[in-house]
């Protein structure tokens, strides 16, 4: 078993994925939660006094207000990352057979909330979707943390050859992002090894 310590730098902004309206993320997001006793926990980080728009997602706050992330998002970046890589030749990520089971029960982002150093904005963004009844332009709004900002964790594997696979998938953070509209670029990120142990 190994343990890597990183520190990633935003080098685009990174937006907050969780709904500002308590009642949408108990009945659909909550309950799709990979722990549901920790539900009424996060209900009580999404509290945000300074954002009254229902529409908005937003960052979780801590106890001291600072905006976070919780480990199962660096988690489910690792999904991502992987799925991509394997389908390329010659990558760690191409010798894995049931990535996502592995990652799951093998692979451990803490702490459980990471906080992001960085000032909070808002982003506007236009969302398009091609419907039966033709294109449908909505208007979408999030809180953002600017480039530049930085998070601080640590990834334990249980195996110690899965630490090539993490910094492989940390690399991969260059050309696709952590969180909401990863398409755009935003939540790209350049990362730093600070130990291993």
């Amino acid at each position: 078993m190994k343990t890597i310590e990183v520190k990633l730098t935003f080098t685009e902004g990174i937006l907050g994925t969780c709904p500002n309206d308590e009642d949408i993320y108990r009945n659909y997001i909550g309950s799709k939660s990979p722990d549901a006793s920790t539900i009424a926990e996060e209900l009580m980080d999404l509290t945000v006094d300074e954002v009254a728009e229902r529409g908005m997602t937003v960052f979780p706050r801590d106890e001291n207000g600072k905006p976070f992330i919780y480990d199962y998002q660096i988690k489910g970046f690792f999904k991502d990352a992987c799925s991509m890589l394997r389908k390329i030749s010659g990558t760690e990520s191409s010798k894995i057979k049931a990535f996502k089971k592995e990652i799951d029960g093998l692979i451990f982002p803490n702490p459980r909330k990471i906080v992001i150093d960085g000032e909070v904005s808002v982003c506007q963004r236009p969302l398009r979707a091609q419907t039966p009844q033709g294109e449908r332009v909505a208007l979408a709004m999030s809180e953002e943390i600017a480039a530049g900002a930085q998070i601080t964790f640590e990834v334990t594997c249980l195996q110690d050859s899965q630490i090539k696979l993490v910094k492989e998938w940390l690399d991969y953070g260059k050309l696709r992002g952590i969180g909401q509209w990863r398409n755009s670029g935003k939540g790209r990120f350049e990362w730093k090894e600070i130990r291993v142990y």
